[in-house]
């Protein structure tokens, strides 16, 4: 693949696209919050997982909360790269561990939006790899891109990781993958993904030393952890797994999300539209990935972005994370990224600025209401 110069003055169209699409969406949500009295800074930084990782960084492991179920919700299940972090700049800075996070966030925001541009530029041009940054930025759960979750850093670990893959810079490459696997379960498909083009490029012919670190670095991250997990819970390797039954997630090949569609189309006529909704999201993604195929994206992309979605959709707990748990699979828009590009400027910014405003207001809605589980 051509080299391109990734320096910032290249990149600096997409991450300007991009801050200004989540600005706005930060914008909205301020206004939103006014107007009905709740803070931003508290639905970005001190609720549901971002209270998680603040304890995790503030007190370490150990932390569980026993449901009336019998459930047990242990802090074992969020991985430690975001608490470090957290705990690293609260140091540094005097700040709260939740004031952190929202540091470490808009930081790896910028990282994820310049990896996912380089890769896009990589494979396209600097057009496409700007309208891709700028449509991640975009998607209607994007506000989670700007709160103390652990999505914007995943998703720039897992885009600098599949880049260097994809340069054959394979230390990197590791390094950046068991750097993703340290920071979310799913890092499992930035593994695989890298082991994949490992094994291409050895069917090519190549043969060295830096390959074999790669393929070597890669899992370390995520094996560390699990086997840390197992160790301490007396539960061995299937001690995470057990954490996460505590949650009530697990892998059944989406019967329950099937099963969680179906009660909404068969209950009252809001259920039947959100059911439709439900049903009609999943297509969309499963279209994309097609799209991405006859697009003939690399293997290891492909490999990446078909885990990332597999495990989103068919987890069997909380329905409601799926759009965020789908937030790193950023494969996905490099098609409608690629058709942007073609238009003419104006008509091109004017579709992404509406599909902006759009996700923001969703966003400060989504924030004041459920939420992110």
């Amino acid at each position: 693949m051509p080299v391109k110069d990734l320096g910032f003055r290249r990149a600096a169209p997409a991450l300007a696209v991009f801050a200004a699409v989540r600005l706005l969406g930060l914008a909205v949500l301020a206004l939103w919050c006014a107007a009905v009295g709740s803070s931003p800074h508290t639905l970005l930084s001190a609720r549901w997982d971002s209270l998680w990782y603040a304890r995790i960084a503030a007190e370490g492991y150990g932390y569980e909360v026993l449901l009336p179920n019998g459930d047990v919700h242990s802090n074992l299940a969020f991985f430690p790269l975001l608490p470090w972090l957290e705990r690293l700049v609260a140091a540094v800075t005097g700040l709260s561990y939740g004031s952190a996070g929202l540091v470490v966030s808009v930081v790896a925001g910028l990282a994820a939006a310049w990896g996912i541009f380089a890769v896009a530029d990589l494979l396209h041009d600097r057009r496409a790899g700007i309208f891709a940054a700028g449509v991640w930025a975009a998607l209607p759960v994007g506000i989670v891109q700007s709160m103390a979750y652990s999505e914007a850093l995943f998703t720039a670990l897992a885009a600098w990781s599949l880049y260097a893959a994809l340069r054959a810079r394979w230390p990197a490459a590791g390094v950046l993958a068991a750097g993703a696997g340290l920071t979310r379960p799913v890092g499992a498909a930035v593994v695989a993904a890298l082991w994949v083009a490992a094994t291409l490029a050895w069917w090519r012919g190549e043969r060295s030393w830096r390959l074999a670190a790669g393929v070597a670095l890669a899992p370390l991250g995520a094996a560390a952890y699990v086997l840390w997990v197992g160790a301490r819970t007396g539960g061995g390797l299937l001690g995470y797994l057990d954490v996460q039954a505590g949650w009530g997630n697990g892998f059944d090949g989406g019967l329950a999300f099937a099963r969680f569609i179906g009660a909404r189309l068969t209950s009252s006529p809001a259920g039947v539209l959100a059911g439709a909704g439900l049903i009609a999201g999943v297509a969309l993604v499963l279209w994309l990935y097609g799209l991405c195929v006859r697009q003939r994206q690399p293997a290891a992309l492909l490999v990446y972005c078909g885990i990332v979605v597999a495990l989103a959709l068919c987890a069997s707990g909380y329905f409601g994370s799926k759009p965020r748990l789908l937030l790193p699979a950023f494969p996905l828009l490099l098609p409608p990224a690629v058709a942007l590009a073609r238009w003419r400027t104006g008509r091109a910014a004017a579709v992404l600025g509406a599909v902006a405003l759009a996700s923001a207001v969703y966003g400060a809605f989504w924030l004041n209401g459920s939420g992110p589980p």
